[in-house]
């Protein structure tokens, strides 16, 4: 038996199969430690990468052990220090210094984890995984600029990485046939006519014949032979052409209650659900638009930093805000354009009778064109006002329309994974 050492260095990108096997394996993990990542990332970490963490004991590798017997050869890297036969000194103190899968504790046992670093896009794809965005349309754009090549067939020219191998040699090989069929034909004419004429006997054969034939035999051969085995004609080359494609623009809105019963902390926990919401969306789509609308006793539309950090507050009126989405969707993002996404989150404190009008403007005039609408309410007390007003929408629009209830932090990255599952849509119209 021979033992062989690999001593090559290994290429770039050499180890990425062996990753992806790993990433793979260790699903399970990696998925609760993202999950957990998440809760606890501030806004502004949500787009890097994450140490991932496992178990010692997860990560054992079966292993091969030869029997006893058999004429073994090894190969062992050489060292200036010793030489076969030669003793090694037991360690002083009369402990061992090999591994162990234990670490020290006050109990007298632990075992260390196994620690790799993921990157961002291998971050967010297990943050993303098993989601899809509802009634997902591609819409195309008339005056789109994105354009992508295609194969459009082979051509005569063009430049050495497109050269079509395979296609030039066939090419080069039908033309040879083409060419040679008749001088074959006449050969095997020749051939079978020399045969019969040499099948004679001694006395009967015709030596001015035979030499004829021979000669002939031979101006056919030298004729296909000095057909050129590959010709400037047979180079084909992959014709690839521009086209226009499909582009597909998606905008969210994004509506958040900033009156006086909105509290900083409620904020943060709307504007986390809000980046996983942008991320995801940017994820699916080439160009995402975000539209920031804030209210109290009447709505504005402003820019991020005013969304999330102005001081304004006041009363509680969502109403205008459903009137100013349903505006900005009719004035600048037709749905036949865009797909139209939006996010509401609010404490759910709201004028008793402006409750009402807020589910009559959705169901009119908000609902017929978004593609999802979805109500988050952050409060960890009981269903308000404007819950009880969307309950029927969420009966009757369960297609586009889906609300759900955050208590705390904890809970934003469920909650997301909640109203974006993956589930069986019928293709929206």
């Amino acid at each position: 038996m021979s033992y062989i050492i690999d001593r090559r260095l290994n290429g770039k990108n050499k180890s990425t199969v062996n990753r992806q096997r790993f990433l793979r394996r260790y699903r399970d993990h990696i998925k609760k430690s993202v999950s957990d990542a998440v809760n606890k990332r501030s806004i502004t970490d949500m787009e890097r990468g994450e140490k991932i963490s496992i178990p010692t004991r997860d990560t054992s590798e079966p292993v091969f052990g030869h029997g006893q017997g058999g004429v073994r050869h090894r190969v062992f890297p050489g060292n200036k220090q010793f030489q076969s036969g030669d003793k090694i000194q037991r360690p002083n103190g009369g402990s061992g210094g090999g591994s162990g899968q234990g670490s020290a504790s006050n109990q007298g046992e632990g075992e260390e984890d196994f620690s790799f670093l993921i990157s961002k896009d291998e971050f967010l794809d297990y943050v993303f995984e098993d989601l899809a965005l509802p009634n997902l349309v591609k819409k195309t754009l008339n005056a789109s600029e994105d354009t992508s090549y295609r194969r459009a067939g082979f051509t005569n020219t063009g430049t050495a990485n497109n050269l079509s191998v395979v296609k030039s040699m066939r090419a080069a090989h039908a033309r040879r046939i083409a060419l040679s069929a008749s001088s074959r034909k006449k050969l095997r004419e020749k051939r079978e006519l020399l045969a019969a004429e040499e099948a004679k006997d001694q006395a009967l054969q015709d030596k001015r014949i035979i030499a004829q034939l021979r000669e002939e035999i031979k101006k056919l051969e030298d004729k296909i032979h000095n057909i050129p085995y590959i010709d400037t004609f047979d180079i084909k080359y992959r014709n690839l052409v521009k086209q226009p494609v499909p582009s597909t623009r998606a905008v969210m809105f994004c509506v958040m209650d900033v009156s006086g019963s909105m509290t900083q902390q409620i904020k943060d926990i709307a504007k986390r659900f809000y980046i996983l919401l942008y991320l995801f969306l940017q994820r699916n789509y080439e160009h995402t638009e975000l539209v920031f609308i804030r209210h109290h006793t009447s709505a504005k539309e402003v820019n991020e930093e005013e969304f999330f950090y102005s001081r304004e507050t006041g009363g509680t009126i969502v109403s205008s805000a459903l009137e100013m989405v349903a505006d900005i969707i009719h004035k600048r993002y037709p749905a036949s354009d865009w797909n139209i996404y939006a996010a509401q989150a609010s404490d759910g404190d709201n004028w008793d009778d402006d409750s009402p009008r807020c589910a009559q403007i959705l169901e009119q005039k908000v609902l017929p064109f978004v593609q999802y609408f979805s109500y988050i309410e952050i409060t960890p007390n009981a269903h308000q006002a404007l819950w009880h007003a969307y309950e029927n929408l969420a009966q009757h629009h369960a297609r586009s329309f889906a609300m759900q209830q955050i208590t705390g932090a904890d809970q934003i990255y469920p909650v997301f994974r909640e109203l974006f599952a993956r589930k069986q849509y019928r293709e929206a119209v």
